[in-house]
């Protein structure tokens, strides 16, 4: 397993792989077999950034049995998915900033996030699994008091793309398999979220594969694969993180 981070050191940015405390730095393309350079660099000392520059964000709704059963909702029979703006993008570390315009509730969502690593269009499952470049760690943080504001039309992707609310980070893992993976989120240190990937309605390679019927899915892209029970909401000073074993820690103040 490699876990592939993208940082910026002494003004530059640069990938690498990941290995503690240490940054292995490579050369080239993320998604295009890059090569060390024989250069290395502490965690400490860099910048994290997003792990890759998505062209699209492609969130799930209602993609998990629990929150399903909670919520008294049929199990869909495709998936229902939204886009956030590309300008919501925000890596590990940084704040996530409450919206100047906006004085309701904002919530966290810990969700597993899909990279694509191949072009995916109109794929079968089996062919998507191989396109997916891994595995990284998402909060989908919501402006929830605007998403059904307007009774005549529900706002997801406004909801959901403001500055700073499409956290991703801080690795991209590579060669594990999602499905034993679990799922935590801790707000201010306390467990409030924790599911499997297991209780997914549509799983990673099925997922890509339908989606990729819908649209087509570029390298770099990310899937959110949809988010389960124990959501919840965010005051000013809080620190949340989200947590998966085999991929890390996604952990950011909300101010």
């Amino acid at each position: 397993m490699t876990r592939w981070i993208r940082f910026t050191h002494e003004g530059s940015t640069a990938i690498g792989a990941l290995d503690g405390d240490l940054i292995h730095v490579h050369a080239g393309e993320l998604f295009d077999s890059p090569e060390a350079t024989g250069q290395t660099v502490n965690l400490a000392d860099v910048r994290v950034e997003p792990p890759c520059v998505p062209g699209k964000m492609i969130c799930l709704a209602n993609n998990f049995h629990a929150l399903l059963a909670k919520i008294g909702q049929p199990v869909p029979a495709e998936p229902l998915w939204f886009l956030k703006a590309n300008t919501a993008l925000h890596p590990h570390g940084q704040p996530i900033r409450m919206p100047a315009q906006y004085a309701g509730k904002v919530i966290y969502e810990a969700e597993l996030g899909i990279v694509i690593g191949q072009r995916c269009q109109a794929v079968s499952e089996a062919e998507a699994a191989t396109r997916i470049f891994g595995y990284t760690c998402v909060n989908d943080v919501t402006a929830i008091d605007i998403l059904r504001r307007d009774p005549g039309f529900e706002q997801w992707t406004r909801s959901k793309s403001f500055d700073t609310f499409g956290v991703i980070g801080p690795v991209i893992a590579t060669g594990l398999d999602p499905m034993g993976l679990t799922i935590k989120l801790f707000l201010n240190e306390q467990e409030r979220q924790n599911y499997p990937v297991s209780d997914m309605v549509f799983p990673p390679a099925k997922l890509v594969s339908l989606l990729s019927h819908d649209v087509t899915l570029e390298p770099g892209d990310v899937i959110a694969c949809g988010t389960s029970v124990g959501v919840g909401s965010m005051k000013p000073g809080s620190e949340v993180r989200v947590v998966i074993d085999g991929i890390g820690e996604l952990v950011n103040r909300f101010e």
